[in-house]
């Protein structure tokens, strides 16, 4: 089971002062007790550029995938045959791959990477990874809180390899006999690629109630091991 860490310091403002585009405060640190704060708040951490300072959003409509609605292409489904996905057995490297700065729009700096280290080792971060002939080839990283699953960030170097993840990540999600409707996975922006698979948008308030469910169910299994092979 995850580790609690000691309680932030800092205290949020109410989301409904965040623009809609995200944007809420600007400031405080990337301790786990802040982060793990922000995410039960409805906040997400991301920096204005990759040198400036933290900032802390919420945005209006969010971006999420409820856990019966991903959609899985026949190509995709043949994908999957060639992929193995495993669990928390390269986070770093995923974080690594996610943070390439050759990527556009790249923003995962040292000081997110060490956060997200933290949060791994305390059992709250987790990476659903894809696998092809013993390669790192895809993958994902985000935090898990009971059936809430808030995605941070995917990469992928072959085909499908990171839609690969994402299926690998449902599957967890709706194992242990958690029904699809007690689960949420927050992707922060719907983007045209992400809405081939099924995400969609929802207003902030109603993400607020659903996520708030959702911290509530079980947590996955296999966010219970810091290893594993599925």
């Amino acid at each position: 089971m995850p580790t609690e860490p000691p309680a932030s310091s800092w205290v949020f403002p109410p989301l409904h002062d965040a623009y809609a585009d995200g944007p809420l405060a600007v400031g405080g640190d990337l301790l786990p007790g802040t982060l793990l704060s922000a995410y039960r708040s409805g906040l997400f951490p991301m920096p204005f550029g990759r040198r400036s300072r933290i900032g802390w959003w919420s945005p209006d409509p969010r971006g999420v995938l409820l856990l019966d609605g991903l959609h899985v292409s026949r190509s995709l489904t043949r994908s999957m045959r060639q992929f193995e996905i495993r669990i928390n057995t390269s986070f770093e490297s995923v974080m690594l791959a996610c943070g390439d700065p050759s990527r556009p729009h790249g923003w995962i700096n040292s000081e997110i990477l060490e956060a997200y280290q933290r949060l791994h080792s305390l059992g709250w971060a987790h990476s659903v990874e894809t696998w092809y002939e013993n390669e790192l080839v895809g993958g994902l990283y985000g935090v898990c809180i009971g059936g809430l699953f808030a995605g941070e960030s995917m990469f992928h170097r072959r085909t499908d390899a990171s839609k690969a993840a994402l299926v690998g990540l449902v599957d967890q999600m709706t194992q242990r006999g958690n029904a699809p409707e007690n689960g949420l996975i927050d992707v922060q922006w719907l983007t045209p690629h992400l809405a081939s698979l099924g995400i969609v948008e929802i207003p902030r308030d109603q993400y607020l109630e659903r996520s708030a469910l959702a911290r509530l169910a079980p947590l996955p299994t296999a966010f219970n091991e810091r290893t594993q092979a599925v």
